[in-house]
This record gives C-alpha cells, sequence and structure tokens, in this order.
C-alpha cells in the first residue's frame, strides 16, 4: 500500500514538473539581454514608464537604469570607465564636452524643459509669493531655499542662470549674489530630485526644479517669464549672458559655462555592451508613439522629430534611427 502510495505522488510530482518547464516562457530559459542606462534624475519618471512598455513589448530585454547629475553620469563612463550603453542627459552639450569623440559618436537632441521654483502649502509665504516678488521672499531671513550641485547637475547651474538673469531682468544691480548669501550651503543638492523630499518633509521652503519633474511629482510651482526660465531657443542671445564656473572635464580643471536653453540629449556609447538591444531601446524613445508620447505626458516637451547638429552625425548612426532624426 505505501509502495502505491509513493508511486501516486511521484506521478503527482512529475506531473507538476512537466507543466512548469512545459509552462515556462523562453525569457526564464535563457538569461534575458540587459540594457545599461545612465540618465538624468529629471528623467526617471518618464523613463520609468518607457521602461515598462518596452520590456512588455520586448520580454528578451532588461532595461537597467541608473540615475543622477547628468555630469555625474558622463563621469562614471569617462573616469570610471563602467559598463553602459545609453547615456540620458538633461543638457546635450554634456554629452558633446564629456563623452565626444573618446566614448561617443553622435547626440541626439530629443525634448526641452523649463525652470521652475517650487514649494509646498507649508513653504514660508507659500500664499503671498507670486511672479513679482518671488526675488524679495528668496532673499529673507529663514527663508530655506536650495538647488543641485553645479558640478554634478545641469539643473544646479540652470538655477544659478535663473538668477543672474533675473538680475539683468529686473535691473535689481547685487540680487545675485544677495540671494546666495541666503542660501545655506547644506541646501545644495548631489542632484535636483533629493530636493523634493527636502520639501515635501519640510525641510527646505522652496527649490529649483524643471517643470517637467514638478508636474511628475505633483508639486506646487511657480512659472517664470520666458527671459529667464530658459525655455527659448529664440532667446538664447540673451540667455547667454548668464556664466557659471563648475569642474572641467579633468581633475582639478574649470570651465564657464553660458546660459542656453534647455535641450536634452542622449547617445550610444561606441563600446555598448548590448548594442543590437540598446539600439531597439532608443529607437522606441524616439517614436512619437512610444516614448515621445510618454514625454509629452508627463509634462516635458518631446523635440519631433529629434535632431542631431550634422548630416555626418546623422550617417553615422544606425539605419534604423535615421528615419526618426533629421539634421540642423
Amino acid at each position: 500500500m505505501k509502495n502505491k502510495k509513493a508511486h501516486i505522488v511521484n506521478i503527482v510530482l512529475s506531473l507538476l514538473l512537466l507543466a512548469f518547464f512545459l509552462g515556462a516562457s523562453p525569457v526564464t530559459a535563457k538569461s534575458r539581454s540587459q540594457v545599461i542606462i545612465f540618465h538624468a534624475g529629471s528623467l526617471s519618471v518618464p523613463l520609468a514608464a518607457m521602461e515598462k512598455a518596452f520590456e512588455a513589448a520586448h520580454p528578451d530585454i532588461d532595461i537597467l537604469r541608473e540615475s543622477g547629475g547628468s555630469r555625474k553620469c558622463a563621469r562614471k563612463i569617462s573616469d570610471l570607465h563602467k559598463p553602459c550603453d545609453i547615456m540620458a542627459s538633461a543638457d546635450f552639450s554634456v554629452i558633446d564636452r564629456m563623452l565626444i569623440p573618446e566614448y561617443a559618436t553622435w547626440n541626439i537632441r530629443f525634448a526641452t524643459n523649463q525652470m521652475v521654483l517650487c514649494y509646498t502649502d507649508s513653504s514660508a509665504f507659500a500664499k503671498d509669493i507670486g511672479p513679482q516678488n518671488w526675488t524679495d521672499i528668496l532673499g529673507r531671513k529663514g527663508v530655506f531655499w536650495g538647488h543641485s550641485d553645479p558640478n554634478l547637475d545641469p539643473c544646479g547651474y540652470r538655477a544659478l542662470m535663473v538668477l543672474q538673469l533675473a538680475e539683468k531682468e529686473f535691473a535689481d544691480v547685487g540680487l545675485y549674489e544677495r540671494l546666495l548669501a541666503n542660501r545655506p550651503l547644506a541646501n545644495i543638492r548631489p542632484k535636483a530630485v533629493e530636493l523634493i523630499a527636502m520639501l515635501e518633509n519640510g525641510g527646505m521652503d522652496y527649490a529649483w526644479e524643471y517643470r517637467s519633474v514638478a508636474v511628475q511629482h505633483r508639486l506646487k510651482f511657480l512659472t517664470l517669464p520666458e527671459k529667464i526660465n530658459l525655455s527659448s531657443y529664440a532667446l538664447d542671445p540673451f540667455y547667454q549672458q548668464a556664466k557659471v564656473e563648475v569642474s572641467g572635464k579633468k581633475p582639478g580643471e574649470k570651465m564657464t559655462l553660458s546660459g542656453k536653453s534647455i535641450t536634452y540629449g542622449l547617445t550610444l556609447l561606441d563600446k555598448a555592451p548590448n548594442r543590437h538591444s540598446a539600439i531597439l531601446f532608443i529607437n522606441y524613445m524616439l517614436d512619437p508613439e512610444g516614448g515621445m508620447k510618454i514625454l509629452a505626458e508627463m509634462g516635458q516637451p518631446p523635440i519631433i522629430p529629434a535632431r542631431v547638429s550634422s548630416t555626418k552625425d546623422l550617417v553615422a548612426m544606425p539605419p534604423i534611427l535615421q528615419t526618426k532624426v533629421v539634421a540642423d
């Protein structure tokens, strides 16, 4: 009797194991191709949505994302030589300055943004702040405001540029230095998205962010005039009056950045470990009905079609991507 029961148990176990292996998908039976993306923190939310949609259509590909300040992300490649397939920067010029030509060949401009001043209902003078008095409020004692580190994150040096442009636009000599004197150094964070937690827990009253980040995190924000919010390509001659010194390409070096309109860039690294799968994901990112649609839905204007700086860059790109990009 015992032998008969044992035999039945073995049959049941065998059938269960057979059903498991027959039901297992090809993806579980073999390792998935992994695409490594280093990207600006401000792209975290839309890229998470793109990742989910893309992986549903390509179950054999696993998107691995690492967010951070764009300059910090570039240094992971140039200084630390970490493996990476795709780099997406909040400032397309970071790719030009820090990765081309040693680590990448071309640079696609795919989205824009603008700077806004974020706050919460609990922020000091939240009920009073507006387009006419925000500079006065940021300069008041007891008001805590901050921005990301200019040496690591484009949002950081852009915040400083906004303040310089405000000084010129409002003809308020000394405004820039007065406001910085009222900003605790502890309120300079490695990346802009870290400021959100400080806002929400009451550790900060105001923080400089991209409009898309404010929309995605449902933050209150003050919209600034085009003349100072870095949103308009046509105003680049005015924006260029703002100058911010940051760390250079090599340790110990310094470089001066001039203001310009906010444009995001992305590239495929020349030594991308999973080049074919990475190209498929970039193709999805640039699709008007794919990644570009997600960007628009999340408050970040996409550039359709995306652009590269020259025909030479265009012909150097994989053919599948050339159909979604135009040269200036």
